[in-house]
């Protein structure tokens, strides 16, 4: 296995920017040269390929996908990739996953600079299973538990596909690193009202009994929840309505799981959010760990 060398930590931020062209109207370029990570996964670019624009002082690996608007997925880097792996240059092996392939869903990058190779996902959103759906108390109209079999899908082929990744990765010689917006929040630490999220999708039993099942002290680790303990929070994603952000209730749905020897390197978690909602760049909040070369 390669060590980790170079400068004594490296910063690694995950943000759904919720459309990359809105996020930059906002201010994400000036929180990029304030924070100044290392390396920066993105989700929901929601935009083409020739409106991602260029990005000071880092490359960009970009994949928009295929559906006009939405997904897309980019790793920043300061120092060029060595290779670069998307679902259309290197189809999933994985069984399932060929209907989500062209959706700009994932992307793996391995670092230049370290012996590590980050992979950024953004999962498909789902929905209630047909049991739990109320005509007249959803925000969408009943649709019989299609979109939650459609998440169903891609857990249990993602699943696969990981395992893969990870363990090709540590074959390499590399430490494996899967962030990004996965839709589901592990613990009731990650939630707010986590009682009344047991009957939401994120949240629900077999969501949390997935999450699970990708962990483990020979897997991948929950690096915020290993650096910031059992306690609440903290949380990266707040509703645009209401006043779920100045009362802080949300969800925690942007992750950072590492292989274990990257996770014990982990010295540092923040979640970079805003003073106030009429600052915010997106939904969510920039989450950002620090890890020391070891």
């Amino acid at each position: 296995m390669g060590t980790l060398t170079g400068d004594s930590s490296f910063t690694v931020a995950t943000f759904n920017v919720n459309g990359i062209r809105a996020a930059r109207r906002r201010g994400f370029d000036r929180w990029l040269a304030a924070r100044s990570p290392d390396v920066v996964a993105l989700q929901e670019l929601r935009c083409p390929a020739s409106e991602v624009g260029v990005f000071a002082a880092y490359q960009a690996a970009v994949d928009v996908g295929s559906v006009a608007g939405r997904n897309g997925v980019a790793v920043l880097t300061r120092t060029p990739a060595v290779a670069v792996r998307t679902w259309v240059t290197h189809r999933p092996r994985a069984r399932g996953l060929g209907e989500f392939a062209a959706h700009g869903r994932y992307i793996e990058v391995d670092l230049g600079d370290r012996p590590v190779t980050v992979a950024c996902l953004y999962l498909p959103k789902g929905g209630l299973p047909a049991h739990l759906q109320r005509p007249g108390s959803m925000r969408e109209q009943p649709d019989g538990g299609a979109k939650y079999q459609r998440k169903q899908r891609f857990l249990s082929a993602f699943a696969r596909e990981l395992d893969r990744n990870r363990l090709a990765a540590l074959r390499a010689g590399r430490e494996y690193l899967l962030v990004g917006d996965l839709n589901l929040a592990h613990t009731q630490h990650d939630v707010t009202n986590w009682r009344a999220a047991r009957k939401m999708d994120g949240f629900l039993p077999e969501d949390r009994a997935w999450f699970d099942s990708i962990l483990g002290s020979r897997r991948l680790v929950d690096v915020v929840r290993r650096v910031h303990g059992d306690q609440p929070g903290p949380l990266t994603w707040w509703s645009w309505a209401g006043e779920s952000f100045t009362k802080n209730v949300g969800w925690r749905v942007d992750h950072q799981l590492a292989t274990p020897r990257l996770a014990a390197a982990a010295t540092e978690v923040i979640v970079d959010k805003e003073l106030s909602a009429t600052e915010r760049l997106s939904d969510h909040a920039p989450l950002v760990v620090t890890y020391r070369n070891r």
